[in-house]
Protein backbone atom coordinates (compact mmCIF):
# COMPACT_ATOMS: atom_id res chain seq x y z
CA UNK A 1 0.00 0.00 0.00
CA UNK A 2 1.36 3.37 -0.96
CA UNK A 3 1.01 6.39 1.23
CA UNK A 4 -0.77 9.31 -0.45
CA UNK A 5 1.32 12.47 -0.37
CA UNK A 6 -0.33 15.85 -0.36
CA UNK A 7 1.04 18.44 -2.75
CA UNK A 8 1.40 21.83 -1.13
CA UNK A 9 -0.02 24.69 -3.18
CA UNK A 10 -0.39 28.42 -2.76
CA UNK A 11 -3.89 29.60 -1.88
CA UNK A 12 -5.41 32.07 -4.32
CA UNK A 13 -6.55 35.14 -2.40
CA UNK A 14 -8.02 37.22 -5.24
CA UNK A 15 -7.35 39.05 -8.46
CA UNK A 16 -4.85 41.84 -8.02
CA UNK A 17 -5.10 43.21 -11.55
CA UNK A 18 -6.05 42.58 -15.16
CA UNK A 19 -3.80 43.52 -18.07
CA UNK A 20 -5.58 44.71 -21.22
CA UNK A 21 -4.08 45.26 -24.63
CA UNK A 22 -5.20 48.53 -26.20
CA UNK A 23 -4.22 50.41 -29.35
CA UNK A 24 -3.67 53.78 -27.67
CA UNK A 25 -3.14 54.54 -23.97
CA UNK A 26 -4.71 58.02 -23.98
CA UNK A 27 -7.76 56.77 -25.89
CA UNK A 28 -8.15 53.86 -23.45
CA UNK A 29 -8.05 56.21 -20.47
CA UNK A 30 -10.63 58.48 -22.13
CA UNK A 31 -12.90 55.54 -23.01
CA UNK A 32 -12.88 53.93 -19.54
CA UNK A 33 -13.18 57.35 -17.87
CA UNK A 34 -16.45 57.76 -19.78
CA UNK A 35 -18.21 55.32 -17.43
CA UNK A 36 -15.88 54.66 -14.46
CA UNK A 37 -14.20 56.69 -11.74
CA UNK A 38 -10.60 55.67 -11.15
CA UNK A 39 -7.15 56.99 -10.23
CA UNK A 40 -4.38 56.98 -12.85
CA UNK A 41 -0.92 55.78 -11.79
CA UNK A 42 2.32 55.48 -13.80
CA UNK A 43 1.04 56.55 -17.24
CA UNK A 44 3.37 56.44 -20.25
CA UNK A 45 2.96 56.08 -24.03
CA UNK A 46 3.11 52.28 -23.73
CA UNK A 47 1.16 51.57 -20.53
CA UNK A 48 -1.02 52.99 -17.77
CA UNK A 49 -2.37 51.70 -14.48
CA UNK A 50 -5.85 52.66 -13.28
CA UNK A 51 -6.74 51.87 -9.69
CA UNK A 52 -10.09 50.99 -8.09
CA UNK A 53 -9.06 51.09 -4.44
CA UNK A 54 -6.71 48.12 -3.94
CA UNK A 55 -7.05 46.61 -7.44
CA UNK A 56 -6.07 47.86 -10.87
CA UNK A 57 -6.18 47.49 -14.63
CA UNK A 58 -2.93 47.69 -16.57
CA UNK A 59 -3.42 49.06 -20.09
CA UNK A 60 -0.61 47.98 -22.41
CA UNK A 61 -0.25 49.33 -25.94
CA UNK A 62 -0.57 46.59 -28.56
CA UNK A 63 -1.81 47.41 -32.05
CA UNK A 64 -2.64 43.88 -33.30
CA UNK A 65 -5.40 43.15 -30.77
CA UNK A 66 -8.04 40.65 -31.93
CA UNK A 67 -11.58 40.95 -30.46
CA UNK A 68 -12.60 38.59 -27.63
CA UNK A 69 -15.61 36.35 -28.06
CA UNK A 70 -16.14 34.47 -24.78
CA UNK A 71 -13.05 35.56 -22.85
CA UNK A 72 -13.91 38.54 -20.64
CA UNK A 73 -13.42 40.14 -17.27
CA UNK A 74 -15.97 41.67 -14.92
CA UNK A 75 -15.96 45.02 -13.19
CA UNK A 76 -18.12 45.36 -10.07
CA UNK A 77 -19.67 48.83 -9.77
CA UNK A 78 -21.86 50.56 -7.21
CA UNK A 79 -24.50 51.54 -9.82
CA UNK A 80 -24.87 49.22 -12.82
CA UNK A 81 -27.71 51.24 -14.38
CA UNK A 82 -25.63 54.42 -14.24
CA UNK A 83 -22.81 52.54 -15.99
CA UNK A 84 -25.32 51.30 -18.62
CA UNK A 85 -26.63 54.82 -19.27
CA UNK A 86 -23.09 56.20 -19.51
CA UNK A 87 -22.07 53.49 -21.99
CA UNK A 88 -25.20 54.11 -24.08
CA UNK A 89 -24.52 57.88 -24.08
CA UNK A 90 -20.99 57.11 -25.28
CA UNK A 91 -22.48 55.14 -28.19
CA UNK A 92 -21.07 51.82 -26.97
CA UNK A 93 -22.88 48.81 -28.48
CA UNK A 94 -24.03 46.54 -25.66
CA UNK A 95 -23.86 42.83 -26.43
CA UNK A 96 -27.03 40.77 -26.39
CA UNK A 97 -27.67 38.46 -23.47
CA UNK A 98 -28.65 38.67 -19.84
CA UNK A 99 -25.47 40.48 -18.73
CA UNK A 100 -24.21 44.03 -19.27
CA UNK A 101 -21.39 43.10 -21.65
CA UNK A 102 -19.66 45.14 -24.35
CA UNK A 103 -16.44 45.23 -26.34
CA UNK A 104 -14.13 48.16 -25.73
CA UNK A 105 -12.66 49.84 -28.85
CA UNK A 106 -9.83 47.25 -28.93
CA UNK A 107 -12.05 44.19 -28.64
CA UNK A 108 -11.64 43.48 -24.91
CA UNK A 109 -14.92 42.03 -23.66
CA UNK A 110 -16.07 43.64 -20.40
CA UNK A 111 -18.94 42.63 -18.11
CA UNK A 112 -20.35 45.16 -15.66
CA UNK A 113 -21.91 43.71 -12.50
CA UNK A 114 -23.33 45.22 -9.31
CA UNK A 115 -21.07 44.94 -6.25
CA UNK A 116 -23.90 44.43 -3.76
CA UNK A 117 -25.32 41.43 -5.69
CA UNK A 118 -22.16 39.30 -5.83
CA UNK A 119 -20.04 37.38 -3.33
CA UNK A 120 -16.85 39.37 -4.02
CA UNK A 121 -16.31 41.61 -0.98
CA UNK A 122 -13.90 44.46 -0.38
CA UNK A 123 -12.62 45.01 3.14
CA UNK A 124 -14.47 47.71 5.09
CA UNK A 125 -11.38 49.92 5.26
CA UNK A 126 -10.94 49.76 1.47
CA UNK A 127 -14.61 50.66 0.84
CA UNK A 128 -14.27 53.52 3.34
CA UNK A 129 -11.17 54.80 1.55
CA UNK A 130 -13.04 54.67 -1.77
CA UNK A 131 -16.00 56.61 -0.34
CA UNK A 132 -18.24 53.54 -0.74
CA UNK A 133 -18.79 52.46 2.88
CA UNK A 134 -22.56 52.84 2.38
CA UNK A 135 -22.72 49.76 0.12
CA UNK A 136 -24.46 46.72 1.67
CA UNK A 137 -24.63 43.23 0.17
CA UNK A 138 -28.04 41.89 -0.85
CA UNK A 139 -29.57 39.05 1.19
CA UNK A 140 -28.88 36.65 -1.70
CA UNK A 141 -25.18 37.58 -1.81
CA UNK A 142 -24.97 37.22 1.99
CA UNK A 143 -26.71 33.82 1.84
CA UNK A 144 -24.17 32.63 -0.72
CA UNK A 145 -21.35 33.83 1.52
CA UNK A 146 -22.93 32.22 4.61
CA UNK A 147 -23.21 28.90 2.77
CA UNK A 148 -19.43 29.00 2.31
CA UNK A 149 -18.75 30.15 5.88
CA UNK A 150 -17.54 33.51 4.53
CA UNK A 151 -20.21 36.00 5.65
CA UNK A 152 -18.99 39.22 7.27
CA UNK A 153 -18.85 38.90 11.07
CA UNK A 154 -21.79 41.23 11.57
CA UNK A 155 -23.90 39.08 9.18
CA UNK A 156 -23.32 35.60 10.66
CA UNK A 157 -26.47 33.88 11.96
Amino acid sequence: MTKKTETLKACAVGINHVALEVGNIDEALEFYNGFLNFEIHDKSDTQAFIYFGDQFINFTRYSDRKPDEKRHFGIAVDDKELARRSLEEMGVKLLSGSFLDFLDPWGNRVEITTYINIQYTKADHILRGMGLSHLRKTEQALAELRAKGMAPENEID
